[in-house]
């Protein structure tokens, strides 16, 4: 059963002063400085400045129901998921993520450090055709440092994160199921994909692993976003990565090049990063599917990319259902398919 939003909206800058000071988290008397943050669809997240101290939080606050064109909803208690999430990846990478300050459990909100000034979202550099190797580097070793770390940890990160119920609601059927019903060329390969994610159970999974939660500051990538995190299949994080790389390339013709060179780095800093270990075997072809179905995923399912246009949008579909017909195992073999046919 949903849970119906809180009451309380964080985005009205009165009522989250006056929340903060009822519930103790600044004075009784303090101001603080409150400005809604634009880019998200399942929350509402608001930088809180508080000039009596100097301090800066990024509150977010999850929505029942997300604001995206069709019918999608999800249990906001999922915050709490992020907020677990946000506490691992401290541990795990802590100068990639921010500090956890607070999360209250009745109006399912979360805080946390803001990113310091000045910063960059890494998706808004990259559309603006900045693709800039160090950060595709970066990119990709933190994401394999994440998988490797977890993975040697797997007994506490199981028992933490092994309910996928909010990557089932948020990831696997909206992006997987929903399209399958919107492609009947690809129904099969969705399906046989959905049943295969759901038995591989290896390390911690990001599953939002996307430009758009990437902060760049000072040169270095600060991860956001962890209300997906769960045990389960780490070739989701990189078939989702992969995704954004290549619809980019498709978009802007101009850069095609240095978007293909940047998946493929990307792919080849991940395993050097990932090392031997229990799944490297098996996850380049589950990579190469999970990025085929994240890239249908995105024309054709709930949450499609808003910069790609109608033609775009078709082209993609054609080129990737094709694809999926075609038994590929590598992302090299990947990568010549999206490259050839653009």
């Amino acid at each position: 059963m949903i849970v119906s939003d809180s009451p309380l909206d964080i985005e009205r800058p009165n009522a989250l002063r006056d929340y903060l000071r009822a519930t103790g988290r600044i004075a009784r008397d303090e101001t603080i400085e409150a400005t809604p943050l634009a880019g998200g669809v399942s929350n509402r997240t608001v930088l809180a400045v508080r000039p009596a101290t100097g301090e800066r939080w990024v509150v977010k606050q999850a929505l029942a129901k997300l604001r995206v064109r069709v019918d999608w909803f999800s249990d906001p208690a999922r915050v709490h998921r992020e907020a677990e999430g946000l506490r691992w990846l401290e541990r795990l990478v802590p100068d990639n993520v921010p500090r956890f300050v607070f999360e209250d459990f009745e109006h399912h909100l979360l805080a946390m450090s803001a990113v310091p000034n000045p910063h960059d979202n890494w998706k808004t550099l990259l559309l603006a055709g900045r693709v800039e190797a160090v950060h595709v580097e970066q990119f990709a070793r933190l994401l394999a440092t994440i998988h490797r770390d977890a993975a040697e940890q797997r007994k506490a990160v199981a028992q933490a994160f092994g309910d996928r119920s909010f990557f089932e609601s948020l990831r696997l059927e909206p992006y997987y199921a929903y399209t399958a019903e919107q492609c009947p060329d690809a129904r099969g390969f969705l399906h046989d994909l959905i049943n295969d994610t759901r038995g591989r159970r290896l390390t911690l999974v990001h599953g939002d692993y996307s430009p758009k939660n990437v902060l760049v500051h000072t040169g270095r990538l600060v991860l956001l976003d962890y209300e997906v995190i769960h045990f389960g299949d780490p070739a989701f994080d990189v078939g989702f990565a992969m995704t954004h790389l290549l619809s980019k390339a498709r978009h802007l013709h101009d850069c095609r090049d240095a978007f293909t060179r940047a998946a493929s780095g990307f792919w080849q800093v991940y395993c050097e990063g990932l090392g031997d270990g229990e799944f490297t075997n098996d996850i380049e072809p589950m990579a190469v599917r999970h990025t085929l179905s994240c890239m249908l995923a995105r024309v054709a399912g709930r949450s499609q990319l808003e910069y790609l246009d109608d033609q775009e949008r078709a082209q993609q579909r054609d080129v990737v259902v094709g694809l999926m017909s075609c038994d590929i195992v590598q992302i090299n073999d990947l990568l010549e398919g999206c490259v050839s046919n653009r």
